[in-house]
């Protein structure tokens, strides 16, 4: 079935005098254009990029879905258990980092969509409802999916796991069925939305060049697509990207553009939090409850997680699993949404804003730190526990491998730990300091508001590291 053409966003007018008032205006600082290298501009507009990486992608996760189903039933005897939680989950919050959403060009699920959306895909326009909501019902299945990790336990159980990646791929189908491109991957996909707000921090981004932009009359080619190459899968207009958070790096723009506008540029960590002129409080409220998350997934791996179920059950006589953690589930994500509500009332008492848009602008600096506590905590199962990746694969091919799973000792661990909890408290540090500077005049009220979010940073920093300090419990 042939895709219509679609309207690409429009293009942006004036900055918003209430987002953009103070006196640093200047737009982000332009990086080196990768796509002035050879072998770099030649690789991405192949015809076999990202399709190289697809096929060796999509090969592991037929093995993985395929020992969760029918492998064994113990998780530390479970290659797709092992390559799954042990390798891939720690991995992936680096990429981002580092790549961008590229994790989104190579996913299995959206080639797996791209396929359904050519065999039978009507092509119906995305709902209006997802294109409103679409992010918060990414942050409430982010939510579900890990309580129900720990209440059902999912990473210990390769059926549950494999019953959750049955669940999305069903999703993918229906949404590759009904919508067009890549629907699922930019409104309802939780990963998606946790690489899109990780890759403000990284340090590679997509952008077009305006002033051969301004020029061009390909009818939005790049957008649209020609008859060799798709539009964008993820509906973002190059010529008015003003974030990476949803560009996958899939070069199909790169492709398609006959002016070669498009460029990837290196650029500095966090640096795109700065210059963020319309925040939306979903992002932010993704960013604080992804702090939540690190918080209650480090507090149930402490060895004295016991200890506090114990104490519970003999002062409450309370002994459900699930009421206890869904109740310290909530406290937790609860605790940085009122630190960032209580900082952003406090930062309006002095700069005159209103507490919503303070929550708002400066959610964004959690990110640093959530990226840092999220790569902190995966480190743990990735280096105490990442031998077994290679054993259970190999036990797989039928050679029969044991011993200590542990890649470094306890430690080593932990010095990365800080060290990377060190890198991401100063990141948000200075990430609200780069946008309190860039929104007001004054250096009084640049202090004023600063002041209460570098305090809730440094209170969830400290937290952070009072955790990884105790004795963690392995989870394989």
């Amino acid at each position: 079935m042939t895709t219509p053409t679609l309207t690409p966003p429009p293009v942006a007018g004036p900055p918003d005098p209430d987002v953009s008032p103070g006196p640093d205006l200047t737009p982000p600082p332009v990086g080196r254009n990768l796509m002035t290298i050879g072998w770099v501009a030649r690789s991405l507009r192949s015809g076999w990029y990202p399709k190289i990486f697809q096929l060796p992608v999509a090969a592991v996760f037929g093995l993985v879905a395929y020992q969760l189903l029918a492998g064994p039933d113990r998780a530390h005897d479970n290659a797709g258990t092992a390559l799954m939680w042990v390798l891939w989950w720690p991995v992936i919050p680096i990429v981002f980092v580092l790549l961008g959403r590229f994790w989104c060009a190579v996913c299995p699920f959206g080639a797996l969509s791209d396929a359904v959306q050519k065999l039978v895909g009507v092509n119906r326009p995305v709902p209006r409802f997802l294109k409103s909501y679409g992010i918060w019902i990414i942050d409430a299945s982010f939510l579900l999916i890990t309580w129900a990790d720990h209440v059902w336990g999912v990473v210990e159980s390769p059926w549950g796991s494999g019953v959750l990646l049955l669940l999305l791929t069903t999703a993918v189908i229906a949404s590759g069925a009904l919508f067009q491109r890549r629907t699922f991957c930019r409104y309802l996909c939780f990963l998606g939305g946790l690489a899109g707000n990780y890759a403000r921090v990284g340090i590679v981004e997509l952008r077009a060049d305006s002033a051969v932009c301004s020029t061009c009359t390909s009818k939005a080619v790049c957008y649209n697509g020609n008859d060799k190459v798709a539009g964008c899968p993820l509906f973002t207009f190059p010529r008015t990207m003003e974030d990476s958070a949803n560009c996958n790096l899939c070069a199909n723009c790169i492709k398609s553009c006959p002016n070669d506008a498009i460029q990837i540029r290196v650029r500095k960590p966090t640096s795109e939090l700065w210059f963020i002129t319309k925040p939306k409080i979903e992002q932010s409220m993704l960013a604080t409850a992804i702090m939540g998350i690190v918080l209650i997934q480090n507090v149930t791996m402490l060895e004295v997680w016991t200890d506090v179920l114990a104490w519970i059950e003999a002062t409450t006589g309370l002994t459900s699993y699930p009421v206890i953690f869904t109740v310290a589930f909530v406290v937790a994500v609860s605790v940085p949404v009122a630190l960032l509500a209580v900082a952003s009332r406090v930062a309006a008492v002095r700069n005159l804003e209103d507490t919503r848009l303070n929550f708002t602008r400066f959610g964004y600096a959690l990110i640093p730190l959530d990226v840092a506590g999220h790569l902190a905590h995966n480190l743990f199962h990735l280096l105490a526990e990442g031998g077994s990746v290679y054993s259970t694969v190999a036990n797989v091919f039928g050679a029969s491998v044991s011993g200590d799973p542990a890649l470094v000792g306890t430690g080593t661990i932990q010095v990365l730990q800080f060290a990377l909890l060190a890198l991401g408290i100063a990141g948000s540090v200075y990430t609200a300091r780069r946008i309190a500077h860039r929104r007001y005049r004054t250096a009084e009220r640049r202090r004023a508001t600063l002041a209460p979010y570098v305090a809730i940073i440094a209170l969830l920093g400290a937290v952070n590291v009072w955790m990884f300090l105790l004795p963690m419990a392995h989870r394989m």
